[in-house]
C-alpha cells in the first residue's frame, strides 16, 4: 500500500498487539503491520523470537502520510505509547524481544528521533532515564497473520497502550 507519497517508520515499544493499534488510530497512518527487526535469523517466527535467541524486537512497521502526520508526531505517538526507562520489559512482558527501539529509514528520522528522545529525557517526563535505542532499520520480517490487528480482530488484552 506504500507509495511515492508515503514514508515507513518502524518503532518497537514492548508487545506489538497494543502497539499497532495505537498507530493505527493516528490520522494520516495508512497501513500498520507487525513484526520482527534487528534479529540475526531470516524470516523468524513469532514462537522463534519469542525463545529470545534471534536478537529481534517486536515491532510495528508505520506506513505513514507525510502531508498528513510527521514523523515527529509518529515519535511523540511512541513515546506516549510504552515506558521507555525500562530495560527490555514493558509491563508483564519481558525478554529483549520487547525492548524500546527506534529503527531509522533515513538520516532525517535518524536526526528527529535522536532529538526527540534528548528532549523527552530533558523534560522529566519519564522518571528514570530513557534507555530506548536508536539504531538502522534492517530487514522488516513480518509477523504470521493472526498477529496482524490483533485487537480489531479480537479485542483488548494485557498490552497497555494510549488509545
Amino acid at each position: 500500500m506504500a507509495s511515492e507519497k508515503t514514508q515507513k517508520a518502524t518503532f518497537g515499544a514492548g508487545c506489538f498487539w497494543g502497539v499497532e493499534e495505537t498507530f493505527r488510530r493516528v490520522p494520516g497512518v495508512v497501513e500498520t503491520a507487525v513484526g520482527f527487526m534487528g534479529g540475526t535469523r531470516a524470516n523468524p517466527t513469532y514462537e522463534d523470537v519469542c525463545t529470545g535467541r534471534t536478537g529481534h524486537a517486536e515491532v510495528v512497521q508505520v506506513t505513514y502520510d507525510p502531508g498528513k502526520v510527521s514523523y515527529r508526531e509518529l515519535l511523540d505517538v511512541f513515546w506516549g505509547a510504552h515506558d521507555p526507562t525500562t530495560q527490555n520489559r514493558q509491563g508483564p512482558d519481558i525478554g529483549a524481544q520487547y525492548r524500546s527501539v527506534i529503527f531509522f529509514h533515513t538520516p532525517e528520522q535518524e536526526a528527529a528521533a535522536r532529538e526527540s528522545k534528548e528532549e523527552a529525557d530533558r523534560s522529566k517526563r519519564f522518571r528514570r532515564p530513557i534507555v530506548t535505542a536508536i539504531e538502522p532499520a534492517k530487514e522488516f520480517w513480518r509477523a504470521e497473520e493472526y498477529h496482524q490487528q490483533y485487537f480489531a480482530k479480537r479485542g483488548g488484552g494485557h498490552c497497555r497502550t494510549v488509545w
